[in-house]
């Protein structure tokens, strides 16, 4: 098990990409603490990926709630060895047709939010600890409509 005894944070870690990242780390024997917006999701993800896993409500957009998540992680299980940050969010965003809202909320969840979750993250990662930056295929190839997404 390749990962026995580490302990790790997936923010939006109830699906996609996070959940079946949550399921791995499982499998090679991490403690998972998962996050997401929506409770049904996230606590039915956390029966479905066992014991060894922790579901904490947080929106990345909300720096208290993600400090807490820290917070709450390391009480009941000590520093991170992973911090694998995967909250992302697009909306279609096509030149002269999106709003300063729509834009500034891209930029909160996949930009701000990433930087305060290393940010609350960082004084608990253990020495050699991992951060992991989940992207977007958007960064090397365009989606027509998507322009906002790919800043």
């Amino acid at each position: 098990m390749k990962l026995a005894i580490k302990v790790a944070l997936i923010t939006g870690g109830n699906s996609g990409i996070g959940f079946a990242t949550a399921r791995l780390f499982v499998a090679e024997g991490a403690r998972v603490a998962i996050t997401g917006r929506n409770p049904k999701t996230l606590q039915a993800a956390a029966k479905e990926l066992g014991q060894n896993v922790l579901a904490l409500q947080a929106d990345v957009t909300d720096i208290a709630a993600t400090e807490r998540v820290v917070d709450t992680l390391t009480n009941q299980w000590g520093k991170l060895d992973i911090l694998f940050a995967n909250v992302g969010f697009h909306a279609l965003t096509p030149i002269g047709q999106t709003s300063v809202a729509q834009f500034e909320e891209i930029i909160r969840t996949n930009l701000t939010g990433v930087f305060f979750t290393i940010q609350a993250a960082a004084p608990h990662l253990n020495d050699g600890a991992s951060i992991i930056l989940n992207g977007s295929v958007q960064a090397v190839l365009g989606i027509p409509g998507f322009t906002g997404f790919g800043f």
